[in-house]
């Protein structure tokens, strides 16, 4: 599985870069108005930092004024995924910036049918909301299975990247069903390591150490 960092926060993108385990990133208007300042300067850092992927989301309602959008924010690198709502005039815009070569990731996926219809589309990712979906008494991890039966059945290349993650179960229950991504939240990324036996076993293992030391 890919771990793509979920941030636009430069700071957090080098941490997580430092462990060695990121493989790319997702940004959205939400987290690029969060860090403030000018949205294009912090986007160009972000995709010089990291050589995966890294997605740049449109906010253009037409198919004509995403396509116009996507070929400016490719500007920024060729490693730059362009974000496309799932409403039908995004699917539009999908297929047109597949056909151009673009790489796409499909957003705002809350169902197996709207993920259908972005790999029909052509897009290189399809976001489904976990999170979002247990928000509101939906299994989020359901719907990730049946898009991945779905894909697997018809052997669609668009690679399923696990969105609106809450906690490492999330990320857990994503690689057992076989998605190819997760996009973390880095509080949740730095939860992975942890566990209370662990603490305890290198407290006893230190304490150990020490009465050796001391001799």
């Amino acid at each position: 599985m890919e771990f793509f960092i979920d941030t636009a926060n430069i700071d957090e993108i080098r941490q997580a870069k430092g462990y060695g385990l990121i493989d790319g990133v997702t940004t959205n208007p939400t987290l690029l108005a969060r860090e403030g300042g000018d949205w294009r300067k912090q986007a160009e850092v972000i995709v010089n930092e990291v050589e995966g992927p890294v997605s740049l989301e449109v906010v253009g309602m037409t198919a004509e004024e995403m396509v116009a959008e996507a070929q400016d924010l490719v500007k920024f690198g060729s490693n730059v995924v362009i974000k496309i709502p799932m409403i039908m005039e995004g699917v539009k815009a999908t297929r047109q910036l597949t056909d151009m070569g673009i790489k796409t990731n499909v957003t705002l996926v809350f169902s197996p049918m709207q993920a259908l219809l972005a790999a029909k589309a052509g897009a290189t990712y399809v976001s489904p909301f976990v999170g979002r979906l247990d928000g509101i008494s939906h299994d989020g991890m359901e719907v990730i299975s049946q898009i991945v039966t779905i894909y697997e059945n018809y052997g669609y290349a668009t690679k399923v990247l696990v969105a609106s993650v809450r906690h490492p179960k999330h990320v857990l229950d994503a690689a057992l069903m076989g998605a190819d991504v997760s996009t973390i939240p880095f509080n949740v990324l730095s939860q992975f390591a942890k566990h209370p036996l662990t603490d305890l076993g290198l407290e006893a293992f230190m304490k150990d150490w020490a009465t050796l030391t001391d001799e």
